[in-house]
């Protein structure tokens, strides 16, 4: 049973970064930084398992956007916060600037799905898309996981272990209704 315990937010963490590069749209950083809360060693292990499934989610999609790309696109427009004019946008970034675009997606919003959809429609490389997308994705993880474990340490003399709980889940919970409110204004299927 502890071995079992020991592994779940690993597995957990990969299957979370699977789905959020497919279809969920909460990201893996939620669970990162609940993790976090009481190890930050665990949190960045986690973090690894995570861009494992973010990797293997990201290979799905692009090799589904290599047959039925429109189909893709029809899926990824019904998913919340994302439009047609947001995956129009990742079209011309990637076009515009590369790869690199994929270090844009997290400052901005923009799901990873997205681009590993259009990477794809621009036939940018599998292998280079990939080797791109190990530190577009891991920095944000790691970013994410040491913040919230250096903020848990400044404030676990103030505030109790619930207290630090309920504060994660209040700032992620306003977090999303921030963005939803303004990527849901950005169109009309976001």
């Amino acid at each position: 049973m502890q071995r079992i315990r020991k592994r779940l937010p690993n597995a957990l963490a990969t299957f979370w970064g699977l789905a959020e590069a497919t279809v969920f749209f909460i990201v893996p950083d939620v669970l990162l930084s609940w993790l976090a809360l009481r190890s930050l060693r665990g949190a960045l292990i986690a973090c690894l398992f995570a861009l494992l499934g973010a990797l293997v989610g990201g290979t799905a999609i692009w090799l589904i956007a290599q047959q039925d790309p429109e189909s893709l696109r029809r899926l990824f427009a019904l998913i919340p916060a994302i439009d047609s004019g947001m995956i129009d946008s990742v079209h011309s970034q990637l076009a515009t600037d590369g790869l690199v675009a994929l270090f844009i997606g997290p400052l901005i919003g923009t799901p990873y799905k997205i681009y590993a959809l259009e990477a794809a429609v621009l036939q940018l490389g599998f292998l280079p898309f990939l080797l791109v997308s190990i530190p577009a994705r891991l920095i944000r993880f790691v970013l994410v996981a040491s913040l919230v474990a250096a903020l848990n340490h400044s404030l676990s003399r103030r505030l109790s272990v619930r207290q630090r709980q309920g504060l994660l889940v209040a700032c992620w919970v306003v977090f999303y209704a921030w963005y939803f409110h303004v990527m849901g204004a950005a169109g009309p299927t976001a």
